[in-house]
């Protein structure tokens, strides 16, 4: 029996819209799966539209920051909330993204062991912040981006990618949204040379 996505009741996805099936039909293509958060979110196709395209643009579009170090950013945020759903499937991301199922796992521990570029640590002490204490961001955090090599779209793009988690976190642990499976298994060799 296969678990439920949220612990919320709604009646089954039978009547999706072509537009969603085939978004559907191009994550299964792409990804081999359906991520649940997607899922989650068809219910109201207008609310899964809306978090899709905050997602592609923020993760997918084009930006300073690596696809891998916005993956980076959505998993030491989930860690700093304990979001067991984004921990799962973006610590599967930089698992794949990386080729090194250690620096996955050490983003979900404690980003601080891992062997970062200063650029890199910077840019995560800024998320982290920006989670536990965001009243208290002041122009020295923005500073310390810039003296690491950030510009300001780039800040922005920090800033906005450890929003969406910090809300994608809270999302997921008020309707306890369960990870695909398949996430755990995912990139956990070494890529080969």
């Amino acid at each position: 029996m296969t678990k439920p996505v949220t612990a919320l009741h709604f009646p089954p996805l039978e009547a999706l819209s072509d537009e969603t099936r085939a978004y559907f039909d191009k994550c299964e293509e792409k990804l081999g799966l359906v991520p649940n958060v997607l899922r989650a979110y068809a219910f109201d196709e207008n609310k899964l539209r809306a978090f899709t395209q905050m997602y592609n643009d923020l993760m997918l579009s084009d930006s300073g920051l690596s696809k891998l170090e916005r993956e980076m950013i959505a998993v030491v945020v989930s860690s700093i909330n304990h979001c067991f759903y984004c921990l799962t499937a973006h610590g599967a991301a930089v698992r794949q993204l990386s080729g090194d199922p250690v620096l996955g796992e050490l983003m979900v521990m404690n980003y601080r062991a891992a062997k970062l570029e200063p650029r890199q640590k910077a840019m995560l002490d800024f998320a982290v912040k920006l989670t536990e204490t965001p009243a208290k961001i002041e122009e020295s955090d923005r500073r310390a981006l810039r003296e690491a090599g950030f510009s300001e779209h780039d800040i922005w793009d920090i800033a906005a990618v450890a929003s969406f988690f910090n809300m994608s976190n809270r999302m997921a642990a008020a309707v306890d949204m369960h990870p695909n499976e398949e996430y755990h298994g995912m990139a956990r060799e070494p890529a080969s040379d």
